[in-house]
C-alpha cells in the first residue's frame, strides 16, 4: 500500500492536490490460500473458520470488527491498517486464520461501522502527523486488549503494513501485552524522511534502475520538507521494546527506502533487540500483496513459531 498523504491548506505549504488511489494491501484473492502453506503447513477450509462480530471502545469511540477463529489455534493477531479509508481486512484475515492463527480485524476509526473521525487525504487532513498516528496506535492497543479477552492464554501480536510501521511500535510501547509484531513494507525512519523519499521517487516504477542508493539517501537527508508537522520516528519506540519483530521489504520499494530501513534495524539489533527482516529482491512496496506469496508465507511461519515458543515457555514455567 502506498502511504497516502493528506494536509490542510496552509500559507507555507499549500494543499496537496492529488494523491494516487491505491488498492488495499491485504486483499489478495482467496485462491492464494493454496499457495502459502509453506514448510508443510496445512490450511483449514475457510468454511471451517468461526466468525464473530466484535465491538470495543478506544478513546471514547466504538470500533467494530470481526474475529476469525480456526480450530486448535496457538497464536492470535490484530491486523493494523496502513493508510487510507480501510475497512476490516477480511480476505487477509481468512488467509491467516486458515493456517491456525486467530485474527481480529476491524474497521479503521471513521470508516465502515466504526465510529470516530477519519483523517486522511480523501478528506483533506493530515494522516501522518504524530497526533493521528498515536491515536491509531491506541486503537490497535484497544483491539489487542479485546483480542486477549476472547483468545485467552494465546500469545498475541500486531501485524500490519506500510503506515503501520509507525503505528505498531507505538502501540507495543503502550501495551505490555503485545508479544510480537510483523510489518510488511513499514518504515523504520521518520515520517518526514519517508515523505522526502516518496516525493523524490515521484511514483517512478523504474526508479531503482536509474538511481543509486547513495543518491536516494542524499535526497532523504537533504531535500526540504514540503509540509510542516511533528514527525514520528519509530526508533524512539523500538528502542524501548524487547519483543520479537519481523519486517518484510521489497528491494524495489519506491514508497519506503528498504535498504535504509534495514540499516536502522541492524542498528537496533546491535542494541540487542530481537528483530529480524526479509528482503525480496524483485518486489516493491506491497510485500503483503505481491504476486509472489513468499512474504506472506514467511510471515505465517514466523508467527506460528512465536506460538510454539510461547507454548513451550508456558509449559516450562
Amino acid at each position: 500500500m502506498a502511504i497516502k498523504l493528506g494536509f490542510r491548506k496552509s500559507t507555507q505549504t499549500g494543499e496537496l492536490s492529488h494523491i494516487r488511489r491505491i488498492k488495499s494491501l491485504l486483499s489478495l484473492p482467496i485462491f492464494f490460500l493454496c499457495l502459502i502453506a509453506g514448510n508443510g503447513a496445512t490450511a483449514q477450509s475457510i468454511d471451517s473458520l468461526t466468525r464473530r462480530d466484535i465491538t470495543f471502545s478506544s478513546e471514547g469511540v466504538l470500533l467494530t470488527g470481526t474475529l476469525f477463529s480456526p480450530t486448535d489455534s496457538q497464536v492470535a493477531i490484530v491486523l493494523v491498517h496502513g493508510s487510507g479509508q480501510e475497512k476490516r481486512m477480511t480476505g487477509f484475515a481468512e488467509r491467516m486464520a486458515a493456517y491456525g492463527i486467530t485474527v481480529l480485524t476491524y474497521d479503521k476509526r471513521g470508516v465502515g461501522a466504526s465510529g470516530g473521525t477519519y483523517a486522511g487525504p480523501e478528506v483533506g487532513t493530515n494522516n501522518v502527523d504524530s497526533i493521528n498516528l498515536s491515536l491509531l496506535a491506541k486503537d490497535a492497543s484497544a483491539a489487542l486488549n479485546k483480542l486477549q479477552e476472547v483468545a485467552m492464554d494465546l500469545p498475541v501480536g500486531l501485524v500490519g503494513s506500510s503506515q503501520a510501521g509507525w503505528i505498531i511500535p507505538i502501540a507495543a510501547t503502550l501495551n505490555p501485552s503485545v508479544n510480537f509484531m510483523v510489518v510488511f513494507s513499514g518504515p523504520t525512519i521518520s515520517s518526514l524522511e519517508q515523505l522526502r523519499f516518496q516525493f523524490h521517487t515521484n511514483g517512478d516504477q523504474n526508479y531503482w534502475e536509474n538511481h543509486s542508493e547513495a543518491e536516494a539517501r542524499e535526497h532523504i537527508k537533504n531535500d526540504p520538507d514540503r509540509f510542516q508537522f511533528t514527525a514520528t520516528d519509530p526508533k524512539h519506540s523500538l528502542i524501548k521494546l524487547a519483543i520479537p519483530g519481523l519486517w518484510l521489504y521489497g528491494a524495489k520499494d519506491i514508497q519506503v527506502p528498504a535498504q535504509w530501513c534495514i540499516e536502522q534495524l541492524n542498528w537496533l539489533k546491535g542494541k540487542g533487540k530481537p528483530f529480524e527482516y526479509r528482503l525480496y529482491s524483485n518486489l516493491g512496496h506491497n510485500t503483503g500483496n505481491a504476486s509472489d506469496p513468499t512474504p506472506v508465507e514467511d510471515a505465517i511461519q514466523w508467527i506460528k513459531q512465536r506460538g510454539l515458543e510461547y507454548k513451550k515457555s508456558s509449559k516450562s514455567n
